[in-house]
Parts: structure tokens; C-alpha cells; sequence
């Protein structure tokens, strides 16, 4: 059994359009899952996650807060509780309209995830995140690559 506690599980901080994002995956195939993985993240108020598509389907399950999530050419209003579900590689964003923060699990239906950033989700950053590598991989996308559904 593979077992963890969230509330000690250390989150990536980085800025974000907006304000700040904390992001990890603790569960993914180098944790020792066989189909699944797991992201877990957390938005300042008025930040967004930048508009990106996974390789996997995934469902968000928001927390804690307020989100409005745009799946492809869809926009909708999230709280607490509530679930989406997002098809592999739409494009996908979030963005926190609550007064405090926003938590969220997403639910991968693989267990080794590519998630292709638009533009990079902070400054700095890559474009491309591997979850479930047996390394931390990034890459950046070369001039002129588009993202396709």
C-alpha cells in the first residue's frame, strides 16, 4: 500500500500569472503507481494556472476555494466539493476568484503524466513537465510549436 499525508507533503512554489502557484505530484509511476497519478496544487487568490494540456484525462476535485476552470471552449465556476473532468489534451486553466486560497487534486487516468504549457507557467519555467519520470524531466518547446487537441 502506498500511503501519504498531504499535509506533509512539500509543494513546488513558483510565481503565477496573478500571484503565487505550489504544485507536486505525489503519486505517479517512480512513487510506485501502476495506472494513476496525482497532482496536488494550491493558488493565491486572483492567480491562475496557466492554460496547458495533459496527456492523461484527469479530474479536477477542488478542495478548498473558489475556481473558474476553462476546459477547451468551456468556462465554469468550481467550489469546494465539486468536481470536472477534463479530457486528455484539451486545453485546460484555472484561476483562483475566491477571497483565499485555492486547493485542488487532480486525478490522472496514467500513471506517468506530459503536461505542454501554452507559455511557460512561470517565469523561467519549462513548457513541458513530466510527471512520473524516473527523473524530473523538463523540456521547452521550440519556436513556433502549437498545441493541438
Amino acid at each position: 500500500m502506498i500511503a501519504l499525508d498531504l499535509r506533509e507533503f512539500p509543494l513546488r512554489e513558483e510565481e503565477a500569472p496573478g500571484g503565487t502557484l505550489r504544485f507536486g505530484f505525489p503519486l505517479h509511476s517512480a512513487a510506485g503507481t501502476a495506472a494513476s497519478a496525482v497532482v496536488h496544487f494550491e493558488l493565491t487568490p486572483g492567480a491562475s494556472l496557466a492554460t496547458h494540456a495533459d496527456s492523461a484525462e484527469e479530474i479536477l476535485y477542488v478542495l478548498e476555494g473558489e475556481a473558474e476552470a476553462t476546459v477547451a471552449d468551456e468556462t465554469a465556476r468550481l467550489r469546494a466539493g465539486q468536481l470536472a473532468v477534463v479530457p486528455a489534451m484539451a486545453p485546460h486553466g484555472l484561476r483562483n476568484v475566491g477571497d483565499g486560497p485555492l486547493r485542488v487534486l487532480g486525478f490522472f487516468a496514467s500513471s506517468t503524466v506530459v503536461s505542454t504549457f501554452e507559455e511557460p507557467p512561470a517565469p523561467g519555467a519549462p513548457q513541458v513537465f513530466v510527471a512520473g519520470a524516473p527523473v524530473e524531466l523538463a523540456a521547452p518547446l521550440g519556436e513556433g510549436t502549437t498545441l493541438t487537441a
